[in-house]
């Protein structure tokens, strides 16, 4: 039979087609790298040039032919594994590979460099592709319409060019506004005068928002004062307190009272620290407190400081602003304004200082006569000196007032910066600063002269050393209206309108349950005749957890003891009354949420256990019990409209 395959030299030993060698194992006689041959009989047979080679041949494929010797097939490592008996495994030797070799021709000056890469080239991008008509194929604009595109251009230009200017305009403007201020504030001579947390503050509350201003002239001898006629140091050195005037606008900025104190009055110096009027500063030397001074001589004594103090102590009201000026800045003030006309009724003659005015009618005055009209006090045709001279400078300020308000100052740019800087170099001040003042004057330009009212001291007369002896129940009623906002004598303010809100309401019909002490706060004041009584009752309440705002006096008299509360701190004020034997409650909406015990008459002198949070109170609701004393009806006063010549 024929076979389909090609005709060769037969598998040795017999074997079978299907026997392929498994692997190819160098024997130690092996062509080496050495060049070395095994021997020739180990050697297979020289294979036949014009045959091809076959699969497994040695050849330049690196393949070896099926007869050679030193290939294994399958059949013949079974075989010898089973007659070896052995099943041990021998590693074969790791046939030598010589491996390639990279041959580098050296580089001589005939090498060429190598060509450098080129970079691939980008993507081309689109160009932009023309919208609308060709402008060669658009049609001519006509004169009148490149006279509307011309116009157009002209209007943006001029409105970016106004933009620019306005925003320009502004930065400047702000830096000479903020420029103005920090100068006009560093002209202002600081000085310690205030006492915020004074014991003597009545109803603080009730003043929240208030801007109280002490105002004092000081008759310095030394100086400039003293170049302008108010005497040498020889007369009387340091400086003494000449006028003296406490200044309250309410929150709401609808009025403007004006209290002024006589220089004599009779009042008891607290304890003061001396004042050095030389160089405005305080010596470190204590005084004890003392009975029976003179106002001005607190000032001639303590300084700025122990006058606050005093004025604080009479008036119940929180001091917040000092101001202080000389002789001639008060000169230049007035000068700065161009001059402030006054009314006399009849010649104005000081004997020590002269003629001051020698004609009679309405005159405008330049700051030296103004000077001597605030200053006389020995005019034979006034009587008491010292109130015909009071009644002179309130005339004076309200005219000045008058003048101001008809806009010839706060709108005349100079008159304005003139009388800011006449301001500021001859006064000192504590927490006072032009802007302030800018912003007080801006918020009382809608207030009526008729609104502001300048008020005097009640006195009942003198004693052995000249004092003006206080009317202390009057002096009490004028300043608790002030504090409660109510209705001066000759004031022409329009009545606010009173909130629904602050209507009385009848008692509710359910029952009021005990709060925690620790949510209540209380002012104490005194309203009995026991001197001391409201710090003691105060810390007996804060024992049992109230909180304790103020204690002071309270202007006024008090039979009983009551409990006041503002709307929805009914519950707050009965636990505090549970505490208070024979204390009742009472609805006083000028409070502003809080609550204020008034200790009356029938204060026994203790407190007991409030109480227990959560329980029901039965409290004893009164009505009008703690209203102050009236108004002196002879009371001196004057009104900024009134402008008639006296």
């Amino acid at each position: 039979m024929g076979d389909d395959r090609e005709s060769g030299p037969s598998v040795p030993e017999g074997r079978a087609p299907w026997e392929r060698p498994l692997s190819s194992i160098r024997q130690p006689g092996a062509i080496g790298r050495s060049g070395q041959r095994p021997p020739r009989s180990e050697r297979p047979a020289t294979p036949d040039p014009e045959q091809p080679p076959q699969p497994g041949d040695s050849g330049r494929l690196g393949k070896r032919s099926p007869r050679n010797a030193d290939t294994v097939s399958v059949a013949e490592l079974v075989d010898k594994m089973s007659r070896s008996g052995s099943m041990r495994r021998v590693p074969a030797e790791r046939p030598e590979v010589e491996e390639p070799t990279e041959v580098i021709a050296p580089i001589t000056d005939s090498t060429p460099p190598p060509a450098r890469a080129v970079p691939p080239t980008p993507p081309p991008h689109a160009a932009p592709e023309p919208v609308g008509a060709p402008a060669t194929d658009r049609p001519a604009l006509t004169r009148l319409a490149m006279s509307r595109v011309r116009r157009r251009r002209r209007v943006r230009m001029i409105g970016r060019s106004l933009v620019s200017l306005v925003a320009i305009l502004a930065v400047t403007l702000t830096g000479v506004v903020w420029g103005y201020l920090r100068n006009t504030d560093q002209g202002f001579l600081q000085v310690a005068a205030l006492d915020p947390d004074s014991t003597d503050v009545v109803d603080a509350e009730g003043q929240y928002g208030d801007e109280t201003y002490l105002i004092v002239g000081t008759d310095t001898r030394t100086g400039a004062s003293g170049e302008v006629g108010a005497g040498t140091v020889a007369d009387a050195e340091g400086a003494r307190s000449d006028t003296v005037m406490l200044v309250n606008i309410p929150a709401d900025r609808s009025r403007v009272v004006a209290v002024s104190f006589p220089r004599d009055l009779d009042v008891t110096r607290p304890e003061c620290e001396q004042f050095d009027n030389d160089t405005n500063t305080y010596t470190g030397e204590m005084f004890p407190e003392a009975y029976g001074d003179k106002l001005n001589a607190t000032y001639a004594l303590g300084g700025p400081k122990c006058l606050v103090k005093t004025i604080q102590k009479i008036s119940g009201l929180r001091i917040g602003h000092f101001v202080g000026m000389d002789f001639a800045g008060f000169e230049s003030m007035v000068d700065e304004v161009g001059g402030v006309e006054v009314c006399t009724a009849q010649p104005l003659i000081d004997y020590e200082l002269g003629d001051v005015l020698p004609t009679v009618g309405t005159q405008r005055i330049d700051g030296r006569t103004a000077l001597n009209y605030v200053r006389a006090r020995n005019v034979e045709s006034e009587g008491n000196g010292d109130y015909g001279r009071i009644k002179r400078q309130q005339r004076f300020l309200s005219s000045l007032l008058r003048s101001a308000l008809s806009n010839q100052v706060l709108l005349d740019p100079g008159k304005l910066n003139g009388f800011v800087n006449a301001f500021t170099s001859d006064t000192f001040v504590e927490n006072v600063k032009t802007q302030d003042l800018v912003t007080l004057g801006r918020s009382l330009q809608n207030v009526d002269a008729g609104a502001v009212t300048f008020l005097t001291i009640p006195t009942t007369g003198t004693n052995d050393y000249g004092n003006e002896i206080p009317n202390d129940e009057a002096i009490g009623a004028i300043f608790q209206a002030i504090i409660d906002d109510d209705p001066l004598p000759g004031e022409e303010r329009a009545e606010p309108v009173t909130p629904e809100s602050s209507a009385p309401v009848d008692a509710p019909d359910a029952s009021l349950l005990a709060v925690e002490p620790g949510t209540v706060s209380l002012h104490v004041s005194n309203a009995s005749d026991i001197a001391g009584m409201a710090q003691t009752a105060s810390d007996e309440l804060a024992t049992y957890g109230f909180q304790i705002l103020t204690v002071g006096n309270f202007s006024g008299s008090a039979a009983q003891t009551v409990v006041r509360y503002s709307q929805d701190q009914e519950a707050a004020a009965a636990t505090v009354a549970s505490a208070i034997p024979g204390a009742a409650i009472e609805l006083a909406p000028s409070l502003n949420n809080v609550v204020e015990v008034v200790l009356g008459s029938n204060y026994p002198g203790y407190t007991q256990f409030p109480t227990a949070f959560g329980n029901e109170i039965d409290p004893t609701q009164v009505e009008g019990t703690t209203e102050g004393a009236p108004l002196p009806e002879d009371l001196s006063f004057t009104n900024a409209a009134d402008d008639t010549c006296a």
